[in-house]
């Protein structure tokens, strides 16, 4: 008996401080990550408070050719063994999905190697595939620092929107908490570790759009009462003191949380309904790395017997593994790209529904 063929995918993600190259394996449809390789921009970044565009932007273009030589070494294997290329073609921060994707063409060009474009979207979306082997349907919350979307994913290239934030990302949210309170960045892990020390019922902030039908969210009122929290302590005290910063973390996690599982249980409801039964749900993304908010949701997929996976931590965050894997799927329902693959900032991955984040000349953001 004749095995399966193994196919070999090379992934390039660089559209936001992560500088990424990865190769993945698929053989019979089972995968394996041969390498995966995250080059960080933390540090350049840390004075600034947040991503500097720019900055980012050259980081990708002085990083990628690094990365992706690294990726190859760690898999043990040549550059003509690759099946295809796949790049994040957007949405993210321009310059380093532009970055990107130009090495991606180049590599392409000078191996003879199909191209992929990928969206970084369906890259978070379909990294339970990659990692558990789940079959579709299943309800995805994509929850970052960018992207906050209930997503029925049917398949590799079909994907509905259920709900999502109609401003702030909770990613956003955390980084803006932890700006106000002097706490390092990226804020999700900072505001966690404090949080851990707090009291999640001192401080009682809104859960918004709690009282209103439906699976969207806001998160752009909560990091306006937490500032109007934080004002009235300082005011009352002259300061802040550390247990204070603790309380607040742990009553803004518990917040977030609140939002979430509630979504989310009514975002099972309309799957349900849909489907007639309630799928497996996944987490992805930057903040589905957060232990407290993953146990909350771990929690309420156990009381209504549901399978619930969340990808190992390095795999929530932005990778190139997850693109190299997309790309795989994509070549196998035979998507591939030419050289005239464009850098996308805003690519919504369900285009049939209206924008929840708005329009504008370079399209929908979500």
């Amino acid at each position: 008996m004749q095995s399966a063929t193994r196919h070999l995918f090379l992934g390039l993600e660089s559209s936001c401080d992560d500088t990424a190259a990865a190769v993945v394996a698929i053989q019979d449809g089972t995968p394996e990550i041969l390498s995966n390789v995250v080059m960080g921009q933390s540090a350049l970044h840390a004075e600034f408070g947040g991503v500097v565009p720019e900055i980012a932007a050259r980081a990708h273009a002085e990083r990628i050719d690094i990365c992706v030589t690294q990726a190859m070494q760690d898999a043990d294997i040549e550059l003509e063994q690759i099946t295809a290329i796949g790049v994040t073609a957007g949405p993210g921060l321009i310059g380093g999905v532009v970055a990107g994707v130009m090495c991606a063409k180049g590599l392409s060009m000078a191996t003879g190697k199909p191209l992929v474009g990928v969206n970084h979207l369906a890259g978070h979306a379909l990294t339970p595939r990659l990692t558990d082997g789940i079959s579709f349907p299943y309800l995805l919350l994509l929850v970052s620092g960018g992207h906050c979307q209930f997503l029925l994913v049917k398949s590799a290239t079909e994907f509905s929107r259920i709900g999502g934030t109609i401003d702030d990302a909770p990613g956003e949210a955390f980084d803006k908490t932890a700006r106000l309170l002097g706490l390092s960045q990226p804020g999700g892990p900072a505001v966690e570790q404090r949080a851990k020390s707090g009291d999640t019922k001192r401080f009682r902030l809104p859960r918004p759009l709690l009282d209103r039908p439906g699976c969207d969210m806001s998160f752009s009122g909560l990091k306006t009462a937490l500032l109007r929290t934080l004002d009235s302590l300082v005011n009352d005290q002259g300061g802040l003191f550390q247990s204070d910063i603790d309380d607040i973390c742990a009553g803004f996690q518990a917040a977030v949380g609140d939002v979430l599982v509630e979504k989310t249980n009514r975002a099972l409801d309309e799957c349900a309904k849909q489907l007639s039964y309630a799928p497996t749900l996944a987490v992805a993304g930057g903040v589905a790395a957060n232990a407290y908010l993953g146990d909350r949701l771990k929690d309420l997929c156990a009381s209504r017997n549901i399978q619930f996976i969340a990808p190992p931590l390095r795999l929530c965050t932005d990778n190139a593994a997850m693109i190299a894997y997309a790309a795989g799927e994509l070549y196998h329902l035979g998507i591939t790209h030419g050289m005239d693959l464009s850098a996308r900032p805003r690519w919504p991955l369900d285009t049939a529904q209206p924008a929840l984040l708005g329009s504008g000349k370079k399209g929908a953001k979500a």
